[in-house]
């Protein structure tokens, strides 16, 4: 396959785009979100070595194309439209902006639907929300930053892949506040875990592990980004919380020399 037919959102006009200006378009667009072949690899659900192999040949089936552009969060009209807006994909919400957030819960809660990459359609399904409100709260997303709002709704998130919440902003103090709900919890069904390791470790093994967390986080970001193409019945909301800091419990220290 050498060229692939692309609907212009502006004119609805079909264009056809050679491969080799796709899977360009598509590695300025992992650069962009700091993403490698091994995410995309990951989504894919193939080797790294096939990966390499598909964007050397620039040929892939329409398929694997979508799950990519997925990822990326583009598509091929985009694509065709040329280079990705490098400065428009945010790592952080400033203070006001987390604020402003928190002090709307239906503001708040299409934020973290939108980031879980929900339909309009579906939100206003599984919530108490009707679907101007919904746009509404998408457009004063969109003037925040975390999104853009499409043609027919559609939702394009201009989160970076490095994304966080400001430690000990207005959004992780809520998370915080959560967690007696979060823990008070047996964790004993299918699907559930909940371990705590206490260990001991050199200066160099505790900066190895926290590159094993952020490598975790990392995975399940980009699994979720791939099933994001499923059925929101297939989909449960998954909460993963990932915490390494020096501690010892207050019964302890109070038995130290």
């Amino acid at each position: 396959m050498d060229r692939y037919w692309v609907s212009s959102d502006d004119t609805g006009e079909e264009l056809r785009v050679s491969s080799g200006f796709v899977f360009e378009g598509l590695k300025m667009h992992l650069k962009a979100r700091g993403m490698t072949y091994a995410d995309v690899a990951r989504a894919l659900k193939i080797s790294e070595a096939t990966v390499k192999r598909i964007f050397a040949l620039k040929n892939c089936s329409l398929d694997r194309l979508d799950v990519i552009c997925q990822l990326v969060q583009v598509d091929l009209a985009e694509l065709a439209r040329g280079m990705p807006r490098e400065n428009r994909l945010i790592n952080r919400l400033t203070r006001e902006q987390e604020e402003e957030l928190m002090s709307d819960p239906a503001l708040f809660l299409v934020a973290i639907c939108a980031l879980h990459q929900m339909r309009v359609d579906e939100m206003v399904e599984l919530y108490q929300l009707d679907e101007p409100q919904c746009v509404r709260l998408l457009l004063r997303l969109e003037r925040i930053g975390i999104l853009e709002v499409h043609e027919n709704n559609r939702i394009r998130l201009r989160i970076a892949r490095t994304f966080s919440w400001i430690p000990e902003g207005p959004i992780m103090r809520y998370v915080k506040s959560q967690l007696p709900d979060f823990f008070g919890y047996p964790f004993d069904q299918a699907g559930e875990l909940m371990r705590m390791i206490s260990i001991r470790l050199s200066r160099g093994a505790q900066v190895a592990l926290l590159q094993q967390v952020e490598q975790i986080a990392r995975e399940y970001s980009e699994q979720h980004n791939a099933d994001a193409r499923l059925p929101l019945s297939q989909r449960q909301p998954v909460s993963v919380l990932l915490a390494v800091r020096p501690w010892e419990p207050e019964l302890f220290k109070a038995l130290r020399r």
